[in-house]
């Protein structure tokens, strides 16, 4: 990732944290919770390796493809799975978004040649996913603000099964795409 060495390293504590939570809602809910969790997790932890700041390990030139080829899965998966639960295409947005970072972040050696392909990326699809990820920041925190002063309280079932960790983990994922789309 460009940008400074602390945010970089900050960003990628956020994303390790982020993943390990939602390993271990995969623990608990349903079948569809559990699938959502596992699709986060990979997320988190991918988005933490991408993160990792270029002056601490650069990663071979070939490893961005090999992001790019694991995001296009996850992509092609939250399509597949989007067709019973809608909260897949926000996983399918996220990976692609993923996709688009590791070939706009591959060095100038591993593009094939077309101009398209900036220091910044394309400044429209920059652009449109920054405004996603933005209008989804702001959602899911105004989901989390709780709807009445006394309506605190835990759901029982351990940390798990805690509805509001969840959409939180969702938020700092969010805001680490924010982020991550910001220093590209």
């Amino acid at each position: 990732m460009h940008g400074p060495a602390m945010s970089g390293w900050l960003l990628v504590a956020l994303c390790v944290a982020t993943g390990a939570y939602c390993l271990l809602r995969m623990r608990s809910g349903s079948e569809q919770a559990r699938r959502a969790a596992g699709s986060e997790a990979v997320m988190g932890f991918g988005m933490a390796v991408m993160a990792v700041p270029a002056a601490a390990a650069a990663p071979p030139a070939w490893g961005w493809a090999v992001f790019a080829a694991v995001f296009g899965g996850a992509a092609l998966r939250a399509l597949w799975l989007a067709r019973t639960d809608a909260h897949h295409l926000h996983h399918l947005v996220g990976s692609a978004a993923m996709v688009y970072m590791a070939v706009t972040m591959a060095p100038a050696g591993a593009h094939t040649g077309h101009a398209a392909h900036t220091a910044g990326g394309v400044p429209l699809v920059t652009g449109a996913l920054l405004a996603y990820f933005a209008v989804y920041v702001l959602r899911a925190g105004v989901r989390l603000m709780p709807a009445q002063a006394g309506a605190g309280g835990s759901s029982g079932g351990g940390w798990g099964a805690r509805p509001e960790l969840a959409l939180a983990c969702r938020l700092s994922m969010g805001l680490g795409m924010l982020a991550m789309l910001v220093t590209l």
